[in-house]
């Protein structure tokens, strides 16, 4: 099948060797009660495989409500997968699961939800630092705070545990592109994926809306890492698509996707050339997507 047949939000691509792994949202009923995650698999980026069944969250008891953004990370011969479900208090939180392969099957691996207990929380992913130290980047959800915020907090070497309180990094009201801020307004923090440029340069993607159009904005660090202050750049992504990550295609390419459009049953997953010119990253706008 071709990428204009998958559809899924929130994709994310692991390369292993000479494969591609495609996760994401199953996007009927905007991921809610699907029942777990798939996995797509290709050699091309042009033609997929499957979907198979990754992990079975009605198996897991995990089933209650969202099943959202799975992302695999590999981190010490181990796939990682940090997805967003709602926990037995009702809340959505951040659970870690494991498996041998990136073709799963998960398994339940973290100690619960490795996110706050009383927060509304979603869209995990892992970082870890030049140091080796294992770091969830997360956000606090604006249907709790109504500016949500996107925070960090420092994970047991084995990932199964939160070991410190987590740190606010900006809101969602904060980038200077932001208009016309309300007190009573809420602003949309989602998808947080980290990327370290060829120069060191410590950036996040990460989406939020604009004049209600879904975006893909970039922030970096100050201190090129993840304790440092976040300043804003301008959006990389304007046209109602959102939800990246950043991933190599061979030794040469590096490639960015994300899903639009920001309708239910109408995602897509595209992918996009990039480039990394030490400092940042630039769209190659004369690429075509890879369909």
């Amino acid at each position: 099948m071709k990428l204009t047949e998958i559809n899924i939000r929130d994709p994310f691509v692991v390369k292993e060797d000479s494969a591609y792994y495609l996760y994401g949202t199953r996007a009927k009923h905007f991921g809610r009660r699907t029942g777990g995650f798939d996995v797509y698999t290709s050699a091309d980026l042009q033609n997929w495989n499957g979907p198979t069944e990754c992990f079975n969250s009605e198996n897991a008891h995990l089933n209650r409500d969202v099943n959202w953004a799975p992302e695999v990370h590999r981190y010490k011969n181990s796939y990682y997968l940090f997805a967003t479900f709602t926990r037995a208090n009702g809340l959505r939180g951040v659970f870690v699961l494991k498996a041998d392969t990136p073709l799963g099957p998960f398994y339940e691996y973290s100690l619960g939800p490795v996110t706050p207990e009383s927060w509304e929380c979603l869209d995990g992913t892992l970082y870890v630092s030049c140091d080796g130290t294992p770091y969830l980047v997360f956000c606090h959800e604006h249907t709790q705070i109504k500016d949500g915020t996107i925070c960090y907090l420092k994970l047991s070497d084995d990932l199964k545990t939160a070991i410190s309180e987590p740190t606010m990094l900006f809101c969602g009201s904060s980038p200077y592109w932001v208009k016309h801020k309300r007190i009573f307004k809420h602003y949309i923090t989602d998808g947080p994926f980290i990327y370290r440029t060829s120069g060191g340069r410590l950036l996040m993607l990460w989406s939020t809306f604009i004049k209600k159009n879904y975006v893909l904005a970039v922030a970096q660090s100050d201190n090129d890492e993840i304790d440092g202050n976040f300043f804003h750049l301008p959006p990389l992504v304007t046209n109602d698509g959102g939800h990246g990550m950043i991933f190599r295609a061979g030794e040469n390419h590096l490639m960015l996707t994300y899903h639009t459009p920001n309708q239910t049953n109408h995602e897509r997953p595209v992918f996009k050339e990039l480039l990394d010119t030490g400092n940042g990253i630039e769209l190659l706008l004369h690429s075509d997507e890879l369909l």
